[in-house]
């Protein structure tokens, strides 16, 4: 009966992958003069760099706390499929403002600004510089975990699997599509065989482990009062985070695909593989009757091997270091991409000079020295590396939503069609905070590399934003208040209305020569574009809030204005709901409060009839 069921769920897998195959352009496709990516194509990228924590992930969050990470890994699962929801609202976001690519760092630059984003560049180089890190030392110790070898030659095969994957690199071989599609179905077959050995080898003994899972983790609950249960929560998601690293990976990549909507796509087929995959392989594996203690590198094929024999044990230790080992490699051009972008948004073309195979080699060999100092100074240890793993992950996640919540905040969802519930958005965000204050106080060493490259990449970068940045041109198109006086003062009629709009509303139906539209613009994600001779564009300056731009402007013109002008100033009626845009009861709380400030001008709150 077991044979039946391998050689069935065998043949509808041959079956799947030819139907899909089959397909004319299933995993890129060309379109506009462009080579765009597919959902399928980037989903595989992301499910083989994120399946590669199933290797050290169940075991790291053994070590923390016990059998009930069978439990907590599968709660973590959830709640990872509840923040890519995020992400693809995150996408939409950034596709609106024109931003392809860049994931959090494009977004912290596009709410917080060129300062904080450097907060996001640090984070983000931690979690790829440890990515690759514990991918090779697990590559190894997987590959190896059959042979006689000692721990010299492990090291020394640690540094060398780097400069491999950097030398290729250099040399201009880089991961594509179709290969990762390759080991894709070579990964499909293995792992879905080692679930139905998992099934198989179900015993008395497993359901017993598994219930002891279930009954600490109703203890975690149950224990105490309700923010003794919350931190019990806390330190048990802290503890299996790792095991869905490189969820970001897909939204990263958002420049090879056409649009959001591929993002989204590529996000469910994550929540119904690796989100189904991994708990399943970390439930089978920690239930087992083998002895986890003593398998601390090489946990997934010593499960293996133990139900379905030692031959498809040596198989899974391979796929494990191919799929580790590219691991490495997408760390690589992730890290190399990323500071491509900052290097081009700051013009340092120095740094991202092409070799004649078209390879930022530079930056490949900075990442090179970067990992195998961080390999020498953690001694190759996988336990050190997942602690410090962990923190630059969270962080990354907790930059991610705060900016949402931020964004929504201010812009509402005027601009997207997918958006969220914003009260979820602020559940998730306490929640990754929360287990970020954890895990940086109970990961000593991942805490202070995050904070060292952190406090370098924020110093740099306030140095280099303030002579740098790209938005100082587009600051300088701004039009000042004096620009506004000599406007007023060209208008023959005595009355002169003065229009506050925003930026994303063109049609100025009241396009009279008494009328005057004014729009603040941000340097970072608009530029001015005048609809009409009397509309003026004002640059938000730093440090200063929109309010405040208004309240400067109107001081401004009542110092300065004409004496026998008569200013009447026009605000927009707020339609926007509280909860979708609680920012416009703040604004109106403000503007209601602007005719005592300035009672010589006229006041208007306009709607205008459709």
């Amino acid at each position: 009966m077991l044979t039946f069921i391998y050689a069935i769920a065998n043949i509808l897998l041959v079956v799947l992958f030819i139907k899909v195959m089959i397909k004319k352009d299933f995993l890129s496709y060309l379109y506009n003069g462009r080579w765009w990516l597919t959902w399928i194509a980037v989903g595989i990228i992301t499910l083989m760099d994120e399946l590669t924590s199933v290797y050290y992930a169940p075991f790291e969050a053994f070590r923390f706390i016990g059998i009930k990470a069978i439990v907590y890994i599968a709660l973590t699962s959830i709640l990872i499929r509840f923040l890519s929801t995020r992400m693809v609202e995150i996408s939409e976001i950034l596709e609106a403002n024109n931003i392809k690519g860049g994931g959090v760092y494009s977004f912290s630059y596009l709410v917080l600004g060129p300062n904080t984003s450097f907060i996001a560049i640090s984070s983000i180089i931690v979690s790829y510089v440890l990515t690759a890190a514990i991918s090779t030392v697990s590559a190894v110790e997987n590959g190896t975990s059959f042979l006689a070898v000692g721990i010299g030659a492990r090291f020394f095969l640690k540094i060398a699997v780097i400069w491999l994957i950097t030398g290729l690199n250099i040399v201009g071989i880089k991961e594509n599509a179709k290969f990762t599609f390759l080991i894709f179905v070579f990964a499909s077959f293995v792992l879905v065989n080692l679930i139905i050995g998992g099934f198989a080898s179900f015993n008395h003994y497993t359901a017993m482990q598994l219930s002891t899972s279930v009954s600490d983790f109703w203890g975690d609950l149950t224990a105490g009062t309700i923010f003794h249960s919350y931190q019990n929560i806390i330190i048990g998601i802290g503890s299996c985070i790792l095991a869905y690293s490189g969820i970001e990976s897909v939204l990263q990549t958002a420049s090879l695909v056409k649009n959001w909507k591929e993002i989204r796509k590529a996000y469910l087929f994550l929540a119904v593989t690796v989100g189904i995959v991994t708990p399943l392989i970390a439930l089978f594996a920690l239930s087992s009757n083998i002895d986890i203690s003593r398998h601390e590198t090489d946990l997934i094929p010593a499960f293996a091997r133990s139900v379905n024999g030692e031959a498809f044990g040596i198989t899974v230790a391979i796929l494990a270091s191919i799929t580790l080992i590219m691991a490495v490699n997408t760390a690589m051009v992730a890290s190399a991409e990323l500071i491509e972008k900052v290097a081009e948004r700051y013009n340092y073309q120095w740094l991202i000079q092409l070799n004649k195979n078209q390879s930022l080699f530079r930056i490949h060999i900075v990442n090179g020295v970067f990992y195998t100092i961080i390999l020498i100074v953690t001694s190759g240890s996988q336990a050190i590396l997942a602690e410090m793993y962990a923190v630059g992950l969270i962080a990354s996640f907790c930059i991610n939503t705060g900016s949402l919540i931020i964004y929504r905040y201010s812009k509402g969802t005027k601009e997207i069609s997918y958006h969220t519930s914003r009260i979820g958005t602020l559940f998730l965000f306490i929640i990754l905070l929360s287990t970020f204050i954890y895990i940086a106080l109970n990961r000593p060493y991942g805490t202070v590399l995050w904070f060292s490259i952190t406090l370098l990449f924020l110093l740099a970068g306030i140095r280099i934003s303030k002579f740098r940045a790209p938005e100082i041109p587009i600051r300088r198109a701004t039009r000042t208040p004096m620009d506004i006086i000599f406007a007023i003062s060209d208008v023959a009629d005595e009355d002169v209305h003065l229009y506050f709009r925003r930026p994303s509303e063109y049609e100025l139906q009241e396009a009279q020569p008494s009328s005057i539209f004014i729009s603040f613009y941000s340097p970072r994600n608009e530029a001015p574009q005048n609809v009409s001779l009397n509309h003026f564009w004002i640059s938000i300056q730093r440090g200063m809030k929109l309010f405040d731009m208004i309240v400067a402007l109107l001081r401004t013109l009542e110092y300065e204005m004409p004496p026998e002008k008569k200013l009447h100033i026009h605000f927009g009626w707020p339609l926007s709901s509280w909860l979708d845009r609680m920012s416009i009861g703040v604004m109106i709380y403000n503007i209601i409060h602007l005719p005592k400030k300035f009672p010589h001008f006229t006041f208007h709150m306009d709607y205008k009839a459709v």
